[in-house]
């Protein structure tokens, strides 16, 4: 058993000795009456001695090489060659590793630039792009889908997509591969998920690809209802105009007030221009989205805005009992965009949070300089999970006499400046209306 396990040049050396041993004794004892013949055999012992010396050297020496080679690629170590001795065998064999390695070294060169290149791709791409081990763990993430779903790499990275709680992940885990699907998250931002696989090993591997359709399907929104809502002012105020100018005629006529059996008309008139009028301050600020201009933007202090228009914005809150709250920081907070359009975004904003609370509640204004980031915060009754993805959606309201005006406006206005924003019910009697700058 122990020769068994023996090394073969271990192996090799111990025969050698064995067998010129028993040729020593043998010839001892066949020769020891005869001196010369005693002395040529043991000097033709030791001749062999040498001849098989030689011939481990020569044997063991391919052996120590290939040793070398396979623990140069184990080590994936493909800058070991070997140099030509001028041996027939040797040469051959040294020949052949010499070109298995110089093909290792060049797949895998090959494959390091290809791993570097998909590295580079994946890291730049503009899609987002999560991959996923055999578990279904993220275990890669690239920056826009970070920045795209707002999220820390530290995360997800390591957790299952079945368990992070993030809606467009828990949208991805609903998908199979193959499949995609488009959701709206937030009301505003809108994404095209993705799911594939590739084979690693020979096991399947999953990859979500997130693709954001926010600012094509916005464009195309806005082409389609600023076209419609051209047309809907165009007739209109082409119907008004006339219309009023003939009722203000009627109402100017001599002697229809001084009558008191034409009152009744009178009123019906007044009531008819008083209508005119309302319509047309309709159309105005439906209007009003379409022709939004574009943001001057300056240096403008941010507490000193906020300030200002709950200012002005405090009678009608009063009128609800509504109290305001503030965490403003003492030192100015400067952000860069038009003073005009972000004091109607806050006017809107504000005004939506007041008619979220029934009664007696209050608004909390909150700046953090730090993050760049304001929240209006109400007390109100909540965002319904049914209608969250539809607060932005064009002229949708769920008040009984709404345009859906304000909250368009406000993206309009916060999409041109490339401000981030939400709005979003945190828990029960916390509402938070958040733009970060």
């Amino acid at each position: 058993m122990v020769f068994l396990t023996m090394k073969l040049q271990t192996k090799y050396l111990l025969f050698v000795i064995v067998v010129h041993l028993v040729a020593l004794v043998l010839s001892f004892y066949i020769f020891r009456k005869s001196a010369i013949f005693f002395i040529i055999s043991e000097l033709v012992i030791l001749f062999s001695v040498a001849i098989s010396w030689k011939l481990y050297s020569e044997l063991i020496k391919p052996l120590k090489l290939l040793v070398q080679g396979v623990e140069a690629i184990k080590a994936r170590d493909f800058n070991v060659r070997f140099a030509a001795t001028g041996k027939y065998e040797m040469d051959q064999l040294i020949d052949v590793y010499n070109k298995m390695i110089d093909e290792l070294r060049k797949e895998r060169t090959a494959q390091e630039q290809q791993h570097l290149f998909l590295e580079k791709l994946v890291e730049t791409s503009p899609t987002g792009i999560l991959i996923l081990d055999y578990d279904e763990m993220v275990q890669q993430v690239n920056p826009k889908a970070l920045q795209m779903l707002g999220i820390e790499k530290d995360d997800v990275i390591g957790e299952s997509v079945y368990t992070i709680s993030h809606p467009v992940m828990q949208q991805m885990a609903l998908i199979k591969s193959g499949e995609s699907r488009t959701i709206t998250w937030n009301g505003v931002n809108t994404f095209k998920l993705q799911k594939s696989h590739f084979i690693d090993r020979g096991f399947p591997r999953h990859f979500i690809m997130i693709e954001e359709l926010t600012t094509d399907i916005l464009a195309a929104e806005k082409k389609a209802y600023g076209q419609v809502i051209r047309m809907m002012a165009h007739e209109v105020n082409n119907t008004i105009g006339p219309v009023n100018s003939i009722l203000q005629s009627i109402l100017k006529v001599q002697g229809l007030t001084e009558d008191t059996n034409d009152q009744p008309l009178q009123k019906a008139l007044q009531v008819a221009v008083d209508r005119n009028y309302n319509l047309n301050v309709f159309m105005r600020n439906f209007a009003d989205v379409v022709r939004l201009p574009k943001p001057i933007p300056k240096n403008i202090d941010c507490n000193h805005l906020v300030m200002q228009v709950a200012r002005l914005m405090e009678m009608k809150a009063g009128e609800k009992k509504i109290q305001f709250e503030f965490q403003i920081p003492e030192a100015s907070f400067f952000i860069y965009a038009d003073e005009q359009q972000m004091e109607q975004v806050l006017i809107n904003a504000i005004k939506n949070a007041i008619e979220a609370i029934e009664e007696e509640g209050t608004i909390l204004f909150v700046i953090n300089a730090a993050s760049r980031q304001m929240c209006i915060i109400d007390s109100g009754s909540g965002i319904s999970d049914s209608i969250a993805d539809q607060l932005f959606t064009p002229f949708f309201s769920t008040k009984k006499d709404g345009q859906g005006v304000g909250l368009t406006l406000i993206k309009e206005i916060l999409l041109n400046h490339g401000f981030e924003f939400s709005l979003k019910t945190k828990s029960a009697g916390r509402t938070e209306f958040m733009i970060r700058f």
